[in-house]
């Protein structure tokens, strides 16, 4: 492993005590990585292509790029606008739990929002921050100046999640914040019913927004590494219960398996980009789902 490609890893960001040296390291790890990765070539093809689109004339494909990546680009034929992104945090107390992993889900949602505040202002790009639980607790005004990423990392470095959530209308509420169009890119573990979720999701759409979903759970809460019996907490209710464990994972794997693939899907019927993370995924899959994304924009 490379000195950069290190950076990546989420048990080696924990070491970093400073955010915006965790945030630094993550991009610069991620871009200096990405000659010798799969997704060589990325960088260059982030700044002459644009992802295809229904309607885009299949002549203008490059075929090329098609090769390297596995995905449909088409070469720009005008100059970009830059987007106006904000980052939206679930600050749910079930975001603080981690079983083996070094960071809990918030501290690999905190990570990752940092990175990408990091990246969108040096792209010239505004960026703002939202937070809720169970209402709006923080809203910072997107900007583009570089005091911009030290407002957002500073509050980002002192959020704590606490409480219960209501996913579903703080998501509502955002929807009647933003004025104008925005890249809205929301970090949760999603648990709550997935019905109003989605309603929700519709409803920024409907709005004109352009949203990324990162879905962040533990690495255990995918995997379900546990054996004997095992006494779960809920940690927003404190409700208990004790359950075999290999009576009943396989009916947990059906249901977390289920429950990413509707929003999976309920995602690309809204047009929303769905990422399904967990805590011991390194940062580049993130952060080459954002670009992508990003550049199909325009």
């Amino acid at each position: 492993m490379s000195s950069t490609e290190k950076y990546l890893k989420p048990e080696v960001i924990r070491t970093v005590s400073r955010l915006d040296l965790r945030a630094r390291f993550i991009v610069e790890g991620f871009f200096n990585g990405l000659h010798a990765s799969p997704y060589h070539g990325f960088s260059v093809e982030f700044s002459e292509h644009r992802r295809y689109t229904q309607g885009d004339d299949l002549k203008d494909i490059d075929w090329l790029v098609f090769a390297k990546t596995d995905r449909y680009y088409v070469k720009k034929y005008q100059a970009e606008t830059n987007l106006t992104g904000y980052l939206v945090m679930d600050l749910s107390e079930s975001m603080a739990y981690t079983y083996r992993q070094e960071l809990t889900k918030f501290d690999y949602s905190i990570c990752l929002a940092a990175a990408l505040a990091y990246l969108m202002i040096h792209q010239q790009d505004p960026v703002g921050l939202i937070t809720f639980d169970e209402k709006i607790r923080h809203s910072i005004p997107a900007k583009s100046k570089r005091t911009q990423l030290g407002n957002i990392l500073a509050l980002l470095s002192k959020l704590q999640p606490t409480g219960q959530t209501e996913i579903s209308k703080n998501l509502q509420r955002i929807a009647a914040m933003l004025r104008h169009r925005s890249l809205v890119m929301i970090f949760s573990d999603l648990l709550a019913d997935s019905g109003p979720v989605i309603d929700a999701l519709h409803m920024l759409r409907h709005a004109g927004h352009d949203l990324i979903l990162f879905h962040i759970m533990d690495e255990a809460e995918v995997n379900f590494p546990f054996d004997g019996m095992v006494d779960f907490r809920d940690p927003e209710t404190g409700e208990t219960m004790l359950v075999d464990a290999a009576g009943i994972r396989g009916d947990y794997l059906d249901s977390v398996g289920a429950l990413r693939e509707n929003y999976r899907k309920e995602c690309l019927s809204a047009g929303v980009d769905y990422v399904a993370l967990d805590t011991s995924i390194p940062f580049d899959r993130a952060l080459v789902e954002y670009l992508s994304q990003r550049k199909a924009r325009f």
